[in-house]
């Protein structure tokens, strides 16, 4: 099943791609995308064809930080009912659990969790790329850009996190960097997320409505029971939370989503898919990721995809592309990727 989002994730496209001196509409459709999408935020299209566009108009404008700057105007109210549904939440805190609860709704190939230890918060974020050697960038940087927005619009626009993290490799311009996030970034960094206080999270909402949060909460819960492939995104999210840690087997995938393996493995099976595959597949598509996109170690890469020793990563790696890693990544530095 082909991963979508709500067309409300190309708010602010037009002006952007205008303002870098491209032509919106051309490149629409060069992305197989028609331009009408703009004025349909509800609407559900390809993530696929969101990536392209992104990725091409980066591209042409010559402007790395192009998915950065379209983060910079983003409302709340640009989530749809979700946005409504944080807006009325008691706490910061609930109000990322809302949007973690229902992001399938806004993006099926995205993956919030909410990481907590000590006094520390890691807001971690993964992106399917569907496909390998598919630029993520733009996007990571989009996503990661609305949600410290969303997060001052919640509580105020002087809250800064500890620091922003970034997988890939830092641009040779950070103005749109510093003037987004406004804090500490490190790129080439093992994960994508944002990493702030534990206080932050527990500060009260003093414009919070119940009675609104009931009524935005039935909308959403009436479009999850009609979600068909929320049995795939729930996997996918659960893969990517487990993967590092070297546990991610289907009884752990399971137990975290609450059900037998049995239960998995048929719900799976009715759309042609298989766990195993699936984990496969993620691994390859993250592999190829970390390699082409950032400076990482590989031994740092090996543990992030869940392997447990550096030669069974490299092993796996010259067994799924037929080259080995470190000729990828040489290859990524000459610049044929053939």
């Amino acid at each position: 099943m082909v991963p979508l989002v709500r067309a409300a994730c190309l708010t602010n496209y037009h002006e952007v791609a205008t303002a870098s001196g491209l032509n919106p509409v051309r490149m629409l459709l060069d992305a197989g995308l028609n331009p009408g999408v703009l004025e349909e935020p509800d609407l559900m299209i390809p993530v696929e064809a969101v990536a392209r566009l992104l990725q091409a108009s980066a591209d042409a404008s010559g402007n790395r930080s192009f998915g950065l700057c379209m983060a910079r105007s983003r409302q709340l109210s640009n989530l749809g009912p979700v946005g409504l549904l944080m807006r009325d939440q008691v706490t910061l805190r609930d109000s990322l659990q809302m949007l973690i609860r229902y992001q399938s709704l806004l993006n099926g190939a995205l993956s919030l969790t909410l990481e907590e230890s000590g006094d520390t918060v890691v807001i971690r974020e993964a992106v399917l790329a569907g496909g390998i050697h598919q630029p993520t960038l733009q996007r990571v940087e989009l996503v990661l850009g609305v949600t410290v927005r969303l997060i001052r619009q919640l509580s105020g626009q002087d809250w800064r996190p500890r620091r922003i993290c970034l997988e890939h490799s830092a641009p040779h311009d950070l103005g749109i960097h510093t003037q987004v996030f406004a804090c500490p970034i490190e790129f080439d960094a093992d994960f994508n997320g944002i990493v702030c206080n534990k206080t932050d999270l527990d500060a009260p909402n003093p414009t919070a409505d119940p009675a609104m949060i009931r009524y935005a909460q039935k909308l959403l819960e009436d479009s999850l029971r009609l979600s068909e492939s929320r049995i795939l995104d729930d996997v996918r999210r659960t893969i990517f939370l487990l993967l590092p840690s070297g546990r991610c087997s289907i009884e752990k995938v399971s137990e975290h989503l609450g059900v037998v393996p049995r239960t998995v493995q048929r719900r799976l099976a009715e759309h042609d898919q298989s766990f195993s595959s699936m984990l496969n597949d993620i691994r390859k598509e993250l592999a190829a990721r970390y390699v082409y996109e950032s400076n990482r170690a590989l031994t740092d890469i090996a543990d992030s995809l869940g392997f447990t020793a550096p030669s069974s990563f490299s092993r796996w790696y010259l067994a799924q592309f037929g080259i080995s890693a470190k000729e990828s990544r040489a290859r990524r530095l000459t610049g044929n990727k053939k």
